[in-house]
């Protein structure tokens, strides 16, 4: 099994940016296969989004909803999507978490609206 499979097969994994001091800031995740990526969804002001456009070093690792590891981190680089591979993640989603995720997604959406949410895709180092 790959990284790429084993991380998609979880239901939560923490994301780790890195903030110009070098300091880790992690944060636990949905995350869906986007073909040979993974495909992750926030809040278009966040943080790690911030700290994506600036740097795109990141590690994705399996977790709890906690945050807490359950398995070692893997290396990747993290790319911010338009607002058409955003809509794509977002299916992505909706599949994957049923109704949980359809009810978030419309949430997000009568809040912030469609440009307030942004997917992120991460290509794992090999």
């Amino acid at each position: 099994m790959t990284d790429l499979d084993r991380l998609t097969a979880e239901k939560y994994v923490l994301l780790t940016t890195f903030r110009k001091d070098g300091r880790a800031v992690s944060t636990p995740v949905w995350a869906v296969r986007d073909g040979d990526a993974l495909a992750v969804w926030t809040v278009t002001d966040s943080g790690k989004v911030k700290r994506i456009r600036r740097d795109g070093t990141v590690t994705v690792a399996p977790c709890d909803v906690r945050g807490r590891p359950l398995g070692a981190a893997v290396p990747g680089h993290a790319v911010l999507c338009g607002p058409a591979e955003s809509d794509r993640v977002r299916q992505l989603l909706r599949r994957k978490y049923r109704l949980l995720g359809r009810l978030t997604l419309l949430g997000s959406r009568l809040r912030r609206g469609e440009a307030g949410t942004v997917g992120i895709r991460i290509t794992l180092d090999q």
